[in-house]
């Protein structure tokens, strides 16, 4: 059983940091980088990249609606066009940054509220997709399963990765709570590690209701700004090695 750990990075912006990027990387075998429009700068950016190379740990550019107030989790209405341009935009100042270093960009993942959007919104989605297919049809984006992503992909000849969140809950439906509900963020290492091993081995994870909830992801993502983030991502780490589950990026 071979699954991908994945965590959001690179999104310290200028005098502000936020989490422990090299420690993370020390542990994941995917880094989804911060592109800029909701948190990242160049600098921040540069050394992500040059890290993750370093540790030969896959490098994805986390694109996102314009959003560094809101660090890309309020809802916004962009139209398609603009969409697809500042995705392709953040798409090709990271897999520039990327190369500069010795690496390169291998996925695309959405981050916040655009990652929610184009879950349900065939419109917006469409929009990312048309970005990545202009820039490499051949990079695959990182979804939900049972995401519309997958079905527009998959009409463009781009590929898609399901992935599940070891650090969030879910919905009967299979959906994320949203933050802004309580305990939309799970917080205890061992029930992290738990219900990563839920999601590796039985392809099934608990929702906020009790009930067990199908879910098939080749990648598995613990949030880089989560308190104690390094922590939790260690869990997770050796629980699924210690289950014999090997890690490797899906790239």
């Amino acid at each position: 059983m071979v699954i991908d750990l994945n965590a959001d990075l690179g999104e310290s912006f200028g005098i502000w940091r936020l989490g422990d990027d090299l420690a993370l990387l020390d542990v994941v075998t995917s880094a989804n980088v911060a592109c800029g429009f909701h948190a990242g700068d160049p600098v921040t950016i540069r050394r992500t990249c040059a890290a993750a190379v370093d540790r030969g740990v896959a490098i994805g550019a986390q694109v996102s609606y314009r959003d560094l107030a809101g660090f890309g989790r309020r809802a916004m209405d962009v139209e398609p066009e603009e969409l697809c341009a500042e995705v392709l935009y953040q798409l090709a100042a990271v897999d520039g940054i990327a190369r500069a270093m010795g690496g390169r960009v291998s996925y695309v993942k959405p981050h916040g509220a655009l990652y929610n959007r184009v879950v349900r919104d065939r419109e917006q989605a469409a929009a990312v997709i048309d970005a990545v297919a202009d820039y490499d049809v051949t990079l695959p984006v990182l979804t939900l399963p049972g995401s519309v992503v997958h079905e527009v992909a998959a009409a463009a000849g781009v590929p898609t990765v399901s992935e599940a969140f070891a650090d969030r809950a879910y919905t009967p439906e299979g959906t994320l709570v949203p933050r802004g509900q309580e305990g939309a963020v799970v917080h205890d290492p061992a029930e992290v590690a738990a219900r990563a091993l839920e999601m590796a081995v039985k392809g099934a994870v608990t929702a906020v209701d009790g009930s067990s909830v199908p879910i098939s992801a080749r990648s598995i993502c613990v949030h880089g700004d989560t308190q104690g983030a390094v922590r939790l991502a260690q869990e997770v780490r050796d629980g699924l090695l210690a289950a014999g589950v090997v890690l490797q990026a899906f790239t």
